[in-house]
């Protein structure tokens, strides 16, 4: 039985590496770039020149939108007062509940 385990982990040690040594090469750091062809040039100015024209497409921002101005009210919104609300809520006395009642 301890040959048959064995052999199949060789055999699945064998499949994780074999992928791996199959790449023809790998760049290892510091080693120079190889040199592009005037395929892989032409191809890199057109997808320059398309990202520049996607960018023109992109309508300008209007001012910041408030999306939840409509549950807490016009008046919430633009006078800033919920600073105000979580100081107040700080003063008051917490309730009792549970085994805290007296």
């Amino acid at each position: 039985m301890r040959v048959f385990h064995a052999a199949v982990m060789a055999v699945f040690l064998v499949g994780l590496v074999g992928p791996a040594l199959a790449q023809d090469h790998v760049q290892q750091y510091g080693e120079a770039d190889k040199d592009k062809g005037y395929g892989e040039i032409q191809d890199e100015k057109a997808a320059a020149q398309a990202y520049k024209r996607s960018l023109g497409n992109i309508p300008d921002q209007a001012a910041p939108t408030d999306p939840w101005g409509g549950a807490r009210g016009a008046s919430a919104a633009s006078s800033g007062s919920a600073g105000k609300t979580a100081k107040s809520a700080k003063k008051t006395r917490p309730t009792k509940t549970g085994s805290n009642t007296k």
